[in-house]
């Protein structure tokens, strides 16, 4: 069987000189030879992207760059995009601006309600990363530590998105159902991101990944007659007669409908349990307060399919049992992606912390009654989680950590 061609392009008027080619050659042998964890000693810079760039070039594969703050991020992200203009290199990081987490302090009988400002565009930028995930092989995804963190289910994700073909049978209205089902709002007089409106017998649609384009559906009764591309800014047409669009979700925490009924089944008989439970121990006020709080979620989840804090009862639309991870960007990549964890002595030791510091909050809020122990499992990976789902991986630091040491064998130090 030939060689498979790589889908990446790389593009630089530079060659790689000095220690580069021997770096590249090494790590580049070793991947064929099937050795899992190098590391990548003594690059630093400018020189050090080049490498990976060649490296991800001849290899072809899938690739996550994880790095340990947005900062590092951005600028990785931007020199991936000089070097690949021609595949889809995105980014992942937090959405948040600000973020203040729900929280118990229980010593001053002090509640303090999760406060956040969600950057829209940092939101656009993870959908960009999860649908070029899903849709091609030629990918590179520069992301933080927000990559362990809780995306939810791929299958919920690609069982909701939306195709559309020209001459496909559909009504208006079942498509302006499916699209609010999808997380999609109408508006019809200021299109953003994630929102649609309608106009005659077209339905224009800016996607949950772009805020740069339309996609316009135009019918002929119940028939789609025709999809077109055009520019959000001045309506210039992108593309046209497109035989067959994905249209996928606004938000990465969707269920399809049979999936959100069984999860309110199971959130309302946890919810009985541990009610039954403060109670016989005496806790009236814990037993009342989550009663309450989650009877409200309850009601909201049924009549808009979301509510306020709906990540904490993420375990029950994912379909996990207690205790199990979280499905996390890691899970959107195919299995034989490659892993470059940069500036590994500072990244490795930020995953490992992640996970105790999440928990140690939340358990105050399950013991006091703010919340069902189910929002335990709204965290990020286990470091030994995170471990097990890894296939290829890069470590690369000018001064790599004793762990990183002790676990790459001789063969693997670049």
């Amino acid at each position: 069987m030939g060689k498979q061609k790589s889908p990446f392009r790389l593009k630089s008027k530079f060659k790689p000189t000095g220690d580069q080619p021997k770096a590249i050659g090494k790590l580049l042998e070793n991947l064929r030879k099937g050795v899992r964890e190098q590391i990548l000693l003594g690059v630093t810079g400018s020189g050090k992207t080049f490498s990976l760039a060649n490296v991800i070039a001849q290899w072809g594969k899938p690739t996550l760059v994880m790095v340990h703050n947005k900062i590092l991020a951005a600028q990785l992200y931007r020199e991936f995009k000089e070097f690949f203009p021609d595949n889809a290199v995105e980014y992942f990081v937090s959405y948040y601006d600000y973020y203040r987490p729900e929280a118990y302090i229980p010593e001053k009988d002090l509640y303090i309600e999760k406060d956040a400002a969600i950057n829209d565009i940092l939101e656009k930028y993870r959908h960009s990363a999860t649908k070029s995930v899903l849709e091609r092989r030629d990918v590179i995804v520069v992301a933080s530590v927000s990559a362990i963190y809780g995306l939810g289910r791929p299958e919920n994700y690609i069982k909701l998105r939306l195709q559309l073909y020209r001459g496909m049978v559909i009504s208006h209205g079942k498509l302006l159902k499916r699209l609010v089902e999808m997380g999609y709002e109408r508006n019809d007089y200021a299109l953003k991101r994630a929102t649609f409106s309608v106009k005659g017998d077209a339905i224009e649609i800016i996607p949950s990944h772009s805020e740069e384009e339309i996609i316009r559906i135009e019918f002929w009764d119940d028939e789609i007659d025709r999809i077109t591309r055009l520019s959000l800014l001045n309506r210039e047409v992108i593309e046209e007669n497109i035989l067959h669009i994905v249209i996928w979700p606004a938000t990465h925490y969707l269920a399809p409908r049979p999936t959100v009924k069984q999860a309110l089944k199971e959130i309302e008989k946890d919810l009985i349990e541990r009610v039954a439970q403060f109670k016989r121990e005496g806790k009236e006020v814990e037993a009342q307060r989550l009663f309450q709080r989650t009877s409200h979620d309850i009601e909201m989840i049924r009549e808009l399919g979301t509510c306020r804090g709906i990540e904490n009862y993420s375990r029950y639309f994912d379909g996990r049992k207690p205790g199990e991870p979280p499905f996390t960007l890691l899970d959107y990549f195919p299995q034989d992606f490659l892993l470059i964890i940069d500036e590994s002595h500072q990244t490795i030791p930020q995953i490992r912390a992640m996970y105790e510091g999440d928990r140690s909050r939340k358990l105050k809020l399950v013991e006091y009654g703010w919340r069902l122990p189910s929002a335990l499992d709204n965290r990020p990976l286990k470091f030994g989680e995170f471990l097990k789902k890894l296939n290829t991986v890069i470590y690369v630091s000018a001064t790599p950590g004793d762990w990183e040491i002790e676990r790459v064998c001789s063969q693997g130090r670049v």
